[in-house]
């Protein structure tokens, strides 16, 4: 193991009664709120900021809110509920869909969809994704869009700029649609609304303003993603969440961090992410990766 890698090691007991406390002192000093309310979205981070919850203010004052719309996982809403079944606490369904459509949502995107693919037929699925060769070379940074067809084909095209943009635009609705439901439920009880956002998404820019950025308390932005994972094992998060493929779980055609945006793991990408933050040079983060000073330099930028 690298000298970075012993860096982002952690002690999970000592990191969990840190957090603990920060959200006992929060609730009651900062905000004088009752509990806490959370986003389950069947995944990691969300799963270990309820768990921290739980340790610090106990079941009774924590609520788990699922939010399901017409492209989310089916898993998000089965791991969603194992979870608060094994934390022991309330939990509510709140269906989106209905809101979304409101606004336009669902036709906005298909829009695009179809605009890309002018002789597309439904039922399809979509997503976006990332060129995964930031190591290989250099590279335009640019989004495709990619469908599944009904007979399990899929196809794939670069989208311009303009159609990226409306595409965005109507797909950050969704976390803003459920940061106002999750807001609606936390005032109602006198509640805090507690956030998921991890340190390596923090530093990215990997959050919705106003959206899943939009909360009380952020317990987890310190700590990067590898070690929201150690702290996930250390809590006893159920296996099939810390082992799920970490997910934004808002397109059709299911999608990972990595190849919507990191287009690293989560290892790589948090090491050379701790180097930056610690002005480490290149040279020697690419001896610890077992990669070229070239290819870290492309990861950096």
């Amino acid at each position: 193991m690298g000298f970075i890698k012993d860096a982002l090691e952690i002690d999970p007991r000592e990191a969990s009664e840190k957090i603990e406390k920060l959200i006992r002192d929060t609730l009651r000093d900062l905000y004088g709120k009752k509990g806490a309310v959370i986003g389950l979205s069947g995944g990691l981070d969300s799963a270990v900021s309820a768990a921290l919850a739980v340790r610090a203010i106990g079941p009774k004052r924590v609520t788990g809110i699922l939010l399901p719309e017409n492209d989310s996982s089916p898993k998000s809403r089965e791991y969603g509920l194992k979870l608060a079944d094994s934390l022991d606490i309330d939990c509510l369904e709140v269906d989106i869909a209905g809101i979304l459509e409101k606004f336009g949502v669902y036709r906005k995107q298909n829009a695009v969809v179809e605009k890309v693919f002018p002789d597309i037929q439904k039922p399809y699925k979509f997503r976006l994704i990332l060129p995964q060769n930031l190591l290989e070379k250099k590279r335009l940074n640019v989004y495709s869009l990619e469908v599944l067809l009904d007979d399990g084909t899929t196809r794939k095209e670069r989208l311009s700029h303009d159609d990226y943009l409306e595409f965005m635009a109507a797909n950050d609705i969704k976390q803003r649609v459920r940061m106002v439901q999750l807001y609606y439920e936390a005032e109602r009880r006198h509640y805090i609304v507690c956030g998921t956002t991890n340190k390596s998404e923090t530093l990215q820019g990997f959050f919705v303003k106003y959206g899943d950025g939009g909360v009380d308390i952020e317990p987890l932005a310190h700590l990067y993603k590898v070690q929201v994972f150690k702290l996930g094992e250390y809590l006893g998060i159920p296996e099939e969440i810390l082992s799920r493929t970490p997910s934004p779980d808002t397109y059709s055609y299911e999608v990972s961090d990595k190849d919507f945006f990191f287009c690293l793991s989560y290892d790589v990408a948090d090491t050379i992410l701790y180097a930056i933050e610690h002005n480490i040079p290149s040279e020697e983060v690419a001896d610890e990766l077992n990669l070229t000073t070239d290819q870290v330099e492309r990861a950096r930028v």
